[in-house]
């Protein structure tokens, strides 16, 4: 299986309007194929569906929609660890789909080994493993609107309460996430804890979060199978790079790897002579319509952001 690195959109305006496009012309073009491998898998096209928390606040399918959406077109969906369906109610939803498991390293080490194995068991394909959220970044809306989950949902993966984020407990002003983050998610995190984590799967691994040339390196060195490089949204750091400016950066260590991008980042990274180019759409909350969702990219663009058709 061949090693591989994607990449994020996240915080790209000022970096997208450096960037600009110069077509080429008269290339046949009758033809093409869009399909590509992740991870030793096959997938359709060059779009996969990222980690989202929560979805059933958008719609009550939520995740199973979306896994359901991913087998119809042929490509790959990470499911969060925070999502409103578990992992195996969105196995039994898309059997035959490709799935990831996105994974938060929490303080009480049984539940991330429960979630691992249980996602061994219901065919999950890897485990994306977030590096980049020691603790939530100050996500001033969700303090201002005090944000927990409404009544009716909890985070399926979970049996407890307070780790399902359903306790009903009063957050005070501060946002009800970064709280259940301070308290459940293990901030002592280091790379010695990347190795445990490979000694309890033979799945493979890919470290999500990455944005330096030395971090991607140490994460090589562990034998990950491959690296997400993300700025989380730009939502974690104020100030990190957009997503598409660390290929310079990060050039010797990923010329090995191939890239996965978003939106008309697809092309800018044809300039950085990535091996591979995949695009990575996350949905978000107001993109679910429920069992009827279908992704679609255009083959004669590969450059625009992907349509949503229902």
């Amino acid at each position: 299986m061949k090693p591989w690195v994607g990449v994020v959109s996240g915080g790209c305006i000022g970096s997208k309007a450096r960037w600009k496009l110069y077509p080429r012309v008269l290339r046949d073009v009758s033809v093409m194929d869009l399909s590509t491998s992740v991870l030793g898998q096959k997938i359709s096209m060059p779009v996969c569906v990222g980690a989202t928390a929560m979805q059933r606040m958008a719609h009550a399918d939520g995740e199973m929609a979306t896994a359901r959406a991913c087998q119809a077109t042929g490509t790959g969906m990470m499911l969060s660890s925070w999502a409103t369906s578990s992992i195996e109610e969105v196995a039994e939803a898309a059997p035959d789909s490709l799935r990831w498991l996105q994974l938060y390293v929490y303080k009480d080490r049984e539940v991330t080994k429960s979630l691992v194995k249980r996602a061994e068991r219901a065919g999950y394909k890897g485990i994306f493993v977030t590096v980049d959220t020691p603790f939530l970044g100050r996500r001033i809306d969700d303090v201002r609107n005090k944000f927990q989950l409404p009544p009716h949902l909890r985070l399926k993966n979970f049996t407890s309460n307070s780790l399902a984020f359903s306790s009903g407990k009063d957050f005070g002003e501060n946002s009800g996430l970064a709280v259940y983050v301070a308290e459940a998610i293990d901030s002592s995190v280091k790379w010695e804890d990347v190795k445990w984590l490979r000694g309890l799967t033979s799945l493979p691994i890919v470290t999500k979060g990455i944005l330096r040339a030395d971090d991607a390196k140490e994460a090589v060195k562990l034998g990950v199978n491959g690296i997400l490089v993300s700025n989380h949204g730009a939502r974690q750091l104020d100030g990190v790079p957009a997503t598409v400016s660390t290929g310079a950066n990060m050039q010797q260590v990923l010329s090995a790897f191939g890239f996965l991008f978003s939106s008309s980042e697809y092309m800018v990274a044809v300039a950085f002579n990535c091996v591979q180019l995949c695009l990575l759409v996350s949905i978000g909350s107001s993109s679910l319509p429920g069992t009827h969702l279908k992704l679609d990219l255009c083959p004669a663009s590969c450059c625009t952001a992907p349509s949503w058709r229902f």
